[in-house]
């Protein structure tokens, strides 16, 4: 059975792009849909050899796409995390990179016209019912091929893409607080921390680094004597904002968990010495099971609206000058790929309305991709 699928990286990831209309052609639920992927990729095996999976998070992830010309956003879009060295797929979140490569997607497919100058896309994430928009780099109304646009974390450039995340609160959970309070007490690994469990751009969990035993001065290493405590508050985490039931087993993709912690020096993964002037806090976050190379686009919007919120464990380490100006302001989140800005904008009322960040996406390859196991269809 052949899959046509079309390959981009979108910021810093790596992202499968499907037509909804193939994919009708061999799955029709979503239990089939994450069939479908999970053989394409090959994820049951943790090299992911025998299919198109990259074998790390990053570079494990598919969306299927459906031009929706008469609805609200120009186009639908499923986005699958799929799992590496375990046959599942996850869709119970987003994915702001994959996003990123849709709007250009969008625009090179024929989905949207390309006009002058710009070309503003407006996406609807199936998973979450959150709203997006690309703003793809198309001067002269010319279909982009390449760009000179880079982002914190690759070297490698592509079409400048601006991504917005339109009213990004309480997709998932229904409310950008799911427990009603800025902070938590959460039980991981033996241990009590307390947490901001917030739903903005993604369910997300944040924790003091120091009280993680996280030392953020350093971004190199892999987290390995820390991902049992980190894990284990995801899973907290996830049953008090209610994305799972005690019996349901706890999930990779999400709630994301990272550790934040004030502006100070620190060593980036490539050894590159970052100043602490440089940025408002620092961050790491986890991606399934491993540390993000950089961080989410979903997790910095939750970063970000977290941020906004008074006695949150990420307002809590700003800096005491950090203000908002005419209803805009620019967050510089130290990761380990660098220093990534977004831009919160609020309303009159001082509530978020909207986060952007600047990013860069290119078209990678185009393949039939002959899937080793044929899912089973139902009459």
């Amino acid at each position: 059975m052949q899959l046509r699928g079309h390959w981009y990286r979108g910021g810093t990831s790596k992202c499968w792009l499907f037509d909804a209309e193939d994919v009708a052609l061999h799955a029709g639920s979503r239990e089939q849909i994450r069939s479908l992927l999970a053989d394409a990729f090959g994820a049951a095996d943790p090299r992911q050899l025998d299919g198109v999976g990259g074998g790390t998070s990053t570079t494990s992830k598919a969306a299927v796409v459906r031009a929706t010309p008469d609805g609200p956003a120009d186009l639908d879009y499923l986005f699958a995390q799929v799992g590496i060295g375990n046959p599942t797929v996850e869709l119970g979140s987003n994915c702001g990179n994959c996003a990123t490569a849709i709007a250009l997607y969008a625009v090179q497919s024929g989905i949207v016209t390309p006009q002058s100058g710009s070309t503003r896309v407006r996406m609807r994430n199936l998973n979450t019912g959150a709203v997006l928009s690309g703003t793809v780099a198309t001067p002269g109304g010319r279909i982009p091929a390449s760009g000179l646009a880079s982002v914190p974390g690759s070297s490698a450039l592509g079409v400048p893409v601006s991504l917005s995340f339109h009213a990004p609160w309480g997709r998932t959970t229904g409310a950008v607080l799911p427990t009603g309070r800025v902070a938590d007490q959460i039980s991981a690994d033996g241990f009590i921390l307390t947490a901001t469990l917030v739903d903005a751009g993604a369910p997300a969990v944040l924790i003091p680094a120091d009280e993680a035993g996280i030392d953020l001065s350093v971004m190199n290493g892999n987290l390995s004597e820390h991902l049992p405590r980190l894990v284990a508050a995801r899973a907290s985490a996830g049953l008090m904002m209610g994305l799972r039931k005690p019996e349901d087993p706890p999930q990779n993709a999400v709630p994301k968990v990272g550790v934040v912690a004030a502006p100070g020096d620190y060593v980036a993964a490539d050894g590159t010495r970052i100043a602490a002037d440089t940025h408002d806090l620092r961050v790491r976050m986890l991606s399934m099971l491993a540390p993000h190379p950089a961080i989410g686009l979903t997790s910095a919007v939750a970063v970000s609206l977290a941020a906004a919120l008074p006695g949150s464990v990420v307002a809590k380490v700003l800096p005491p000058a950090f203000e908002t100006h005419q209803g805009r302001r620019l967050l510089r989140l130290g990761t380990p790929a660098g220093v990534i800005t977004t831009e919160v904008v609020t309303d009159d009322d001082g509530d978020v309305s909207e986060v952007a960040l600047r990013r860069a996406a290119r078209h990678l390859a185009v393949a039939d991709i002959d899937v080793a196991q044929p899912v089973a269809l139902t009459a």
